[in-house]
């Protein structure tokens, strides 16, 4: 087929790419920075006529909606950004699925399942009354709700996935990054850092989230919406102990804090409708994606010297 990755330069986007393309895919990829590789146009999904000019140039069998700006503080600090990436970014792909007529896959999260203190089955957010709980959650489930309504309006094809937790190589530290990247940064550099005690989450491994998210290509159900994620339920303590363990390092610089507010506090997931449909295989433990993240992080951030 014939696909378009927004975000194709982002953590997820980038090894999402690198599998359709073993697949035998044809890939485009947009996102902000120019590059000079084959198949690559620079866009802002947030600009109607910079990603119009995307679609009139080549016509796409399936896109992925991954473009969006990340993360909960990411979100508080640069809301100005969230809110027009992530939503008006969003309204301008489904104006122009509505001209073009494609198959989309959106990436949701997580988090919009807000205070939800239940087993995260896909239907609880059509059953509950859920809050969200930061701007980029609310973000999401906006765009969520416009897709729905698209669905109902001009019958848009999209399937929704959230992701839980995705992390691994490729994932450049900053501040606003996952916590496993924070941790594996911070302990690799021996700068002091936060583990929050009162969450507990199921991890995915980069390309186990990859692998699922290209499945779609062959088995897209139009309206679906699905939640991938690992299968190992683990607190965050034990995902900063595996980094400082395989570091040989010990927990002196770590501040332990009780919780973090205004975030989900227990991210409890049922993916079994990913497995059963879309074939999610979350083969990589959670100490094997961190040794092999802190690995590519010591490549990239503590070359051998020569």
């Amino acid at each position: 087929m014939k696909i378009l990755v927004t975000g194709g330069k982002g953590v997820v986007g980038t090894a999402l790419v690198r599998c359709l393309k073993r697949r035998g895919h044809e890939v485009w990829v947009c996102d902000l920075k120019h590059s000079h590789e084959e198949r690559y146009m620079r866009c802002d999904v947030a600009k109607y006529r910079q990603l119009l000019q995307v679609f009139e140039k080549q016509e796409y069998d399936l896109v992925y909606h991954l473009a969006a700006e990340f993360g909960r503080w990411n979100g508080e600090d640069y809301y100005e950004d969230l809110w027009v990436t992530n939503c008006i970014g969003t309204k301008n792909m489904l104006r122009l699925q509505e001209k073009f007529g494609f198959n989309m896959v959106f990436a949701s999260s997580s988090e919009v399942y807000g205070d939800y203190r239940g087993l995260m089955r896909e239907e609880v957010m059509d059953s509950e009354e859920i809050r969200q709980l930061n701007d980029y959650a609310l973000s999401k489930w906006v765009n969520e709700l416009q897709i729905m309504n698209a669905e109902l309006m001009c019958g848009s094809p999209t399937v929704r996935v959230r992701l839980f937790n995705t992390y691994g190589p490729g994932e450049y530290y900053t501040p606003y990054r996952s916590a496993i990247s924070i941790f594996a940064y911070k302990a690799l550099h021996d700068l002091p850092y936060t583990v929050y005690l009162g969450h507990r989450r199921t991890s995915l491994y980069i390309e186990d989230c990859a692998e699922c998210l290209a499945n779609i290509v062959e088995n897209f159900r139009r309206g679906e919406v699905y939640n991938l994620a690992g299968q190992e339920v683990h607190d965050m303590k034990t995902a900063s102990d595996l980094v400082l363990e395989y570091l040989g390092k010990d927990d002196r610089l770590v501040n332990y804090v009780p919780e973090e507010r205004f975030t989900v506090r227990d991210k409890i997931p049922d993916n079994s409708k990913a497995v059963r449909l879309l074939g999610l295989n979350p083969r990589v433990s959670l100490r094997e994606g961190i040794a092999r993240t802190v690995d590519w992080m010591k490549e990239v951030y503590q070359p051998a010297r020569r």
